[in-house]
């Protein structure tokens, strides 16, 4: 990434980049969660406390998505990414007060105080630049990001400009249907009709259903194709089945005109064309296909020959937008059903084109990864909710890489699901990178927690050689195991070094927590009551973290401070919060400090950034006491969301 200090004239004209920018009709658009996705992902991997996707427009610059500022808009004037923009892909400000860009900038000078920002060009095929993926933070960073963050904001970049670009072809490709609906509409459109030839199960709208003398309720739902021939004009049905046979045996066209008569109506003409595709053996697998009345207006099938091109072409313009895309892209009937995959899928893959379609799309997956990816999206086209998962997808080399997918349903204004659309993202490599940083965290842990083993059997061994200490080595091997017994809930692990701990609740797991700050006589100092609460790892860090700086402020300053001074723990199940009440007695008189320190700051982070919930301090004379008031789900967040699954 470029530190330059100074901006480079632009090689694009503004007019041609607002112009570009205006045309995916994305400012001032509603929040949406793929790119409220990207800018957590990068705030957190990048370790900043504020990420956006920022859209430079002619006098503001607009966020679709935030972590950290809660605005979707701010002046121009104050834009780091407006300078962004004069780059060539990107700009890192490792001190804001150090460049003369933005020493004077009221965001550097005042609130909120920003001091580095790192952002990654969003631009255009034709190499426009709409706007940043960025991080910002309130701290310098003189050694700006690690290669893995750096790498992770350009891809990440990237997927905005897919997401971007994907977008804008959905809104074109509805737009279009639009057009062609009105068209039909004003046309002699009867209806249309998909029939899944092997359960005899023909699905038609209610318009194709009332022409044809079927009930549209049972249309809607599948009926056999007899249904739809009763009312066929005796002279013409026998042909008409005849043409149908014809359709399934030879190349699939279907094309007819014939009579109706349902009972009570009048003689009308229907022309229906259709298609009928063949599975992979050559069997007549789908036929779909449209009706429209032709009654004394044959004349019009130039018109109907209009429409059936106009609805090609929007096709077309999609077909090749995708396979322009970096992203394998593919897509599905509302049932699952896969009929759709762009370029990008037969190259990495190396199947034949076609072979994948329906569901052989599975056994692409690793085995281990195939029952699971079922499920989850079964689930999705089940209640349609958005399919994401991580799975290892077979490559063209015969390995197996790691792959991101995501699918949305595109439903139409009744909000009923019309198709799903998918990409496969490749991020192997980004995986093997976790995979690694995971290995060394593991690593760590291992020696910290054979660090307390060692401390341990060192106290035992001096105990034994100075019995006089024999009761002091106790007392501090208690304490000594209880940071121990902390670690291993908390360490981090994977899914296959799960902690020996087992299942705990909150209370025993403070319990060990506050063991080393007992009396003499091993007595708690810390004396918890109230509602006890089921206690997972997800939350362990955060509570740790936040009470180990209390019980260690109030050993340094507070209640613990004094032999006579303790501190009440009251933990309540309010509703849907657990509030936690910390009061301090017995020790010397407390005030508010003049500013808040980093301790105190990562006690308001671990409650509020992470457990999701509110911190208080109360600087009384008897002594300090905080509440801390979170949601009722926060402790054991992995058991609410399998509950709400």
């Amino acid at each position: 990434m470029t530190t330059a200090p100074h901006d480079a004239a632009p090689a694009w004209d503004e007019s041609d980049r607002l112009s570009a920018l205006r045309s995916y009709a994305i400012l001032d658009s509603a929040p949406e969660k793929a790119f409220d996705d990207i800018v957590a992902l990068v705030a957190r991997i990048c370790e900043a406390p504020i990420a956006v996707v920022n859209l430079i427009d002619a006098e503001r610059q607009w966020f679709k998505a935030e972590v950290g500022l809660g605005v979707r808009e701010t002046p121009l004037a104050t834009s780091f990414c407006a300078h962004a923009l004069l780059q060539d892909e990107a700009m890192v400000i490792p001190d804001a007060t150090q460049d003369p860009r933005f020493d004077c900038n009221p965001l550097v000078t005042g609130e909120p105080h920003l001091r580095f920002y790192a952002g990654r060009l969003l631009k255009t095929e034709d190499g426009l630049p709409l706007g940043t993926l960025c991080v910002l933070d309130k701290k310098p960073r003189p050694e700006g990001l690690t290669d893995l963050q750096t790498m992770t904001l350009e891809t990440l970049a990237g997927q905005v400009m897919t997401q971007l670009e994907l977008r804008r072809s959905l809104r074109q490709r509805r737009e279009s249907e639009e057009t062609t609906r009105r068209a039909l509409e004003a046309s002699n459109y009867v209806g249309a009709w998909d029939w899944e030839i092997g359960p005899d199960r023909v699905v038609a709208d209610e318009r194709f259903a009332a022409m044809f003398g079927v009930d549209p309720r049972m249309a809607l739902e599948g009926a056999p194709l007899a249904n739809f021939m009763t009312h066929l004009h005796p002279e013409d049905a026998p042909r008409v089945q005849t043409e149908i046979d014809r359709a399934m045996r030879g190349d699939g066209v279907f094309a007819s005109e014939y009579r109706l008569q349902p009972p009570g109506q009048d003689v009308r003409w229907v022309l229906a064309r259709g298609q009928v595709y063949f599975d992979t053996d050559g069997a007549p697998e789908r036929f779909p296909g449209i009706a429209v009345d032709i009654t004394g207006r044959k004349q019009k099938d130039a018109d109907l020959a209009a429409i059936a091109a106009r609805l090609s072409q929007s096709e077309a313009q999609f077909r090749v937008l995708a396979d322009a895309m970096p992203q394998m892209v593919w897509s599905t009937t509302p049932d699952g059903l896969h009929d759709y995959y762009n370029a990008r899928w037969y190259e990495f893959t190396g199947a034949p084109v076609g072979s994948t379609d329906g569901e052989g799309w599975n056994d692409m997956f690793h085995p281990q990864d195939q029952a699971r990816a079922w499920e989850r999206w079964s689930h999705s086209l089940e209640t349609g909710e958005p399919y994401e998962i991580e799975y290892r997808l077979k490559h063209h080399s015969g390995a197996y890489r790691w792959t991101l997918g995501r699918a949305l349903p595109i439903r139409d204004d009744d909000g009923t699901i019309v198709r799903w659309f998918g990409t496969c993202t490749d991020i192997d490599e980004l995986k093997r990178l976790e995979q690694g940083r995971e290995l060394v965290s593991q690593e760590l842990s291992h020696r910290i927690k054979n660090i307390f083993a060692v401390v341990g059997a060192l106290i035992a061994l001096s105990a034994r050689q100075h019995p006089e200490a024999r009761a002091f080595a106790s007392s501090l091997r208690t304490r000594i195991n209880a940071l121990a017994r902390a670690h291993e809930f908390v360490r981090p692990h994977t899914e296959t070094s799960r902690t020996t701990v087992g299942e705990t609740t909150l209370h025993s797991f403070l319990s060990d927590l506050f063991r080393a700050y007992a009396d003499e006589a091993g007595g708690p100092r810390v004396r918890i009551t109230g509602d006890d609460a089921v206690f997972d790892d997800q939350a362990a860090t955060s509570v740790a973290l936040l009470f180990h700086e209390l019980a260690t402020n109030a050993a340094k300053y507070g209640a613990l401070s004094e032999p006579g001074g303790g501190v009440d723990l009251d933990t309540r199940l309010e509703d849907d919060r657990f509030v936690l009440t910390w009061s301090e007695q017995g020790g010397p008189p407390v005030s508010e400090p003049a500013r808040e320190g980093f301790g105190s700051s990562l006690a308001t982070l671990s409650v509020e950034g992470q457990l999701g919930g509110r911190l208080q301090r109360f600087w009384r004379p008897e002594g300090l006491k905080i509440v801390a008031d979170l949601p009722a789900t926060a402790l054991s967040r992995r058991r609410a969301a399998a509950k709400a699954r």
